[in-house]
């Protein structure tokens, strides 16, 4: 077989088109920046021609890429970076904006497990909220106080979350999935629970021996949120087992705990008194699980407030 030397000489082009890629590749910009601030030689450009082509034949700028997945470099999500190691150019690949987002969008999902929740209120975002009138503005500033509390000190979260009570409609769901993504993004882990089905689901956990793990899922949770607490079909069992253990284990830990209902306490008091499988009131196990709850949250009132509207257009 003939040497490859020998196959360069006889191509007259080569080192003509060899030249020629070499001075398109130091014409490059960015490439002159690096030679200038790394102190890079000639002999050091000679060696590393390779790596200096490939890194022109890539994208370094991600913003106009829809997603992760229609990137145009071989790797996706990676732009090159140049990097000298040991008098040698090389090529170091580190991810892109649109990747760093969607990993952090990601994460921010990871802190947040809901259970029964539509997929678009997970969506709510705090940023997103007016504050034209007075009564919402004071819901922003109470919101906007315990993530605050978080920030500072997200180690030791406060005890107290929020009773969020008012008409259907109203935004309390939003409300809740808002104040659990910023959580989210401080990765203060956050478990949304719709009551109702919630119950209903914990009612067949039984017959599969899955009851106290899920159970344990939910009272054990860094920051709880029960939505539409009220709206349920109550039962002694619910109420005492489920319901009572519940509150009873947060309120003995310290745990902070939301709740939404389109009841205010004195009506929640009522619902509990009164079960299906109870034919009298039961005024002392009502006021037993209605105190811890007091204990548990600060009461917000949000009727009459169409807090849909609460969103930006």
């Amino acid at each position: 077989m003939e040497p490859i030397k020998n196959q360069i000489k006889k191509d007259a082009g080569f080192e003509q088109r060899l030249n020629a890629l070499q001075q398109t590749v130091l014409s490059d910009t960015e490439i002159q920046q690096f030679i200038k601030d790394e102190k890079v030689t000639q002999s050091m450009v000679d060696r590393g021609i390779g790596k200096l082509f490939e890194y022109t034949t890539q994208q370094h700028d991600c913003s106009k890429c829809e997603s992760v997945a229609t990137c145009k470099n071989p790797i996706h999500g990676l732009v090159p970076q140049l990097i000298v190691e040991r008098d040698n150019i090389d090529i170091q690949y580190v991810p892109c904006e649109t990747k760093r987002v969607e990993e952090a969008r990601r994460k921010t999902a990871s802190m947040i497990a809901s259970m029964f929740i539509p997929k678009d209120v997970l969506k709510a975002d705090m940023s997103t909220l007016k504050t034209n009138n007075r009564e919402r503005m004071e819901i922003m500033v109470q919101a906007t106080n315990f993530i605050e509390q978080v920030r500072q000190n997200p180690t030791d979260l406060p005890t107290k979350g929020f009773y969020l009570h008012g008409s259907f409609g109203v935004g309390k769901t939003f409300l809740l999935a808002a104040i659990a993504n910023e959580l989210a993004k401080m990765e203060v882990r956050s478990i949304l629970v719709y009551v109702p089905e919630f119950l209903r689901e914990l009612k067949s956990a039984i017959g599969d021996q899955t009851l106290e793990e899920k159970l344990d899922f939910v009272k054990r949770a860094p920051v709880l949120m029960l939505d539409d607490l009220g709206a349920e079909t109550l039962t002694i069992w619910t109420r005492d087992e489920i319901l009572g253990t519940i509150f009873h284990y947060r309120m003995a830990e310290g745990l902070p705990t939301f709740i939404s209902s389109n009841m205010n306490y004195k009506e929640l008091a009522h619902h509990f008194s009164k079960t299906k499988d109870d034919r009298e009131l039961d005024i002392i196990k009502s006021e037993r699980i209605m105190q811890r709850i007091r204990t548990l949250t600060i009461p917000i009132d949000m009727t009459g407030t169409n807090f849909r509207d609460f969103q930006e257009d």
